[in-house]
């Protein structure tokens, strides 16, 4: 990474003949330092530098790189830790765990209920359909790794999932590998894959489950569900999971925070 010095009115180049768009200080380093995130200088779960070394390698001031790094930690991308310096965010931290888990119980709560038990019916490699090359940004017929597999709370049958990977990000990914990780499991793809989910989008409708769904899900075929489909992504906005879920609500509820 350049440790040359930042003018503070740099400014980023012209799009379209439109006025020139500047770019504060603050942004560049936060660009910097995600550019070092992306590149795995820094692991998940491992402390970064401090504000005064950043400040440093930078040529900038304390602040400046104070104001980049409280964004970051206000997009969940690091986070601070009172008298132990700032962290790379990793899905292993329990209040990071359950930032993507929206399915909450009608009574109690999630982290009172304890993960879901996993039962996973097939993980393969495949050529991605179109419509799954498009939303992980791939071309129709490149490798994906495939899973399927069951979610259930105290023994019942709860979510069904679909999910596929890039297969050069993903390659050599395992049955056993989801099924016997315990923790979360973008905790597992940070680990054992180097790659780390910052965001998703959603888009959830009721539907009925065909035959085959409904067998999995031991329910009726006319059983209203919810499905929700995720896109991952990692930094910069690289897509790198696409799942497909069918949610039974008997005793659950998809829960959002609008903020």
């Amino acid at each position: 990474m350049s440790s040359q010095p930042f003018a503070a009115d740099a400014i980023a180049p012209m799009q379209g003949g439109a006025t020139p768009a500047f770019s504060p200080l603050y942004q560049q380093i936060k660009g910097l330092i995600l550019q070092s995130l992306q590149q795995g200088e820094w692991k998940p779960g491992e402390a970064i530098p401090s504000e005064m070394d950043l400040a440093a390698r930078f040529r900038v001031s304390q602040g400046t790189v104070r104001k980049a790094i409280d964004e970051l930690a206000a997009e969940n991308l690091v986070m601070r830790r009172q008298g132990k310096g700032t962290f790379v965010a990793t899905h292993a931290e329990q209040h990071v765990q359950y930032r993507f888990l929206k399915l909450q119980p009608d009574s109690g709560d999630a982290r009172v209920e304890g993960p879901a038990q996993r039962r996973v019916i097939d993980c393969r490699r495949v050529r991605a359909s179109a419509d799954v090359a498009r939303a992980l940004a791939l071309r129709t017929g490149d490798p994906v790794m495939q899973a399927r597999r069951i979610l259930s709370f105290a023994g019942v049958s709860t979510i069904l999932e679909d999910i596929w990977l890039p297969g050069q990000a993903f390659k050599g990914l395992t049955a056993t590998q989801l099924a016997d990780y315990q923790g979360p499991t973008y905790a597992m793809f940070e680990l054992d894959f180097g790659v780390r989910m910052v965001r998703a989008e959603e888009k959830i409708r009721a539907v009925l489950p065909d035959e085959e769904q409904a067998l999995l899900l031991s329910i009726t075929p006319v059983t209203p569900l919810l499905s929700v489909e995720r896109i991952a992504y990692t930094y910069n906005d690289a897509p790198m999971e696409l799942r497909r879920g069918l949610y039974l609500t008997d005793t659950h509820h998809y829960r959002n925070e609008l903020s």
